[in-house]
């Protein structure tokens, strides 16, 4: 498994230490364990230091030969959670858009603050059914994806409930994402209008980082989403990374502040958000 995230390769070297203690704890040598499972040598010490993962085939014969069957369970439990920190689009969305829309909604109601920051694209719950359908339909061509667009846009528009069930959302958009005519004139400047009704949400902080806005010590990063303070998601081109080190989460939040700072709310935000939809207008005469 590759993964540029630390969270996944701290939780891979978690893993190998409890296989280690496992090992150790059954008086055997890496070099004995490698000869009763039939491995190379080698390989029982990458695995413990994180640097190979292993298979849950790997764990059951690790378990089997320490005289633990009943480990393995938990231990492939743990593998898995490793493997899902970070996901390529189509393993994700093999099964198709609405299943992977459907993934995310345990954690959308647990999650009581929302911080998100998007560079490109309004974010899921303040998008009109109009720019998801356009989103969801864009995907679906480049990444050859099973068509079920209108299942998949119907659950996207059910989980914006939360906005209105507790839920706290802090949005920080770059001032380009106003620019970016997804589905269309019609359905950019209906987008538009909706974000003006988004800015009175009680539930809802709705920040813009106007174009003009000096990046010299905080530019553009990769969009992000936090979850309460216990999960980090973003999302890349290969797949979806998930980030659960606290360090990392912490590095999360410190950009989170520094682009709060840059950007405009309010008036000002409505201001940048009418501009936009004036551009749209002259666009269409």
């Amino acid at each position: 498994m590759a993964s540029p995230s630390s969270s996944a390769r701290e939780a891979l070297k978690a893993l190998g230490r409890r296989l280690r203690e496992i090992r150790t704890d059954a008086s055997l040598t890496g070099r004995r364990l490698s000869g009763v499972v039939g491995w190379h040598e080698s390989k029982v010490s990458k695995i413990e230091h994180g640097r190979t993962t292993p298979t849950p085939d790997d764990i059951r014969a690790w378990c089997q030969a320490c005289g633990v069957p009943d480990e393995a369970t938990a231990l492939i439990a743990q593998l898995r959670d490793v493997e899902g920190m970070f996901v390529e689009w189509r393993r994700m969305e093999r099964a198709g858009l609405r299943p992977a829309q459907e993934r995310v909604v345990p954690l959308w109601e647990r999650t009581r603050s929302f911080r998100i920051y998007n560079p490109r694209l309004i974010p899921g719950p303040i998008q009109t059914r109009a720019y998801i359908a356009a989103l969801l339909a864009g995907l679906a061509v480049r990444r050859n994806i099973p068509g079920d667009i209108d299942d998949a846009v119907q659950v996207r528009v059910d989980k914006q409930q939360v906005v209105h069930q507790g839920g706290r959302f802090a949005i920080i958009l770059e001032e380009s994402v106003l620019r970016f005519p997804i589905g269309g004139p019609v359905t950019m400047a209906g987008q538009l209008g909706y974000l003006l009704t988004a800015t009175s949400l009680p539930a809802v902080s709705l920040g813009i980082i106007p174009l003009d806005a000096d990046r010299s010590t905080m530019w553009p990063v990769e969009g992000f989403w936090m979850f309460d303070d216990s999960t980090v998601t973003a999302e890349l081109v290969s797949g979806h990374l998930t980030i659960t080190q606290p360090h990392e989460i912490a590095m999360y939040a410190d950009v989170f502040r520094r682009l709060a700072d840059l950007a405009v709310y309010g008036a000002d935000a409505r201001t940048l958000i009418t501009r936009a939809i004036a551009v749209l207008d002259d666009a269409s005469e």
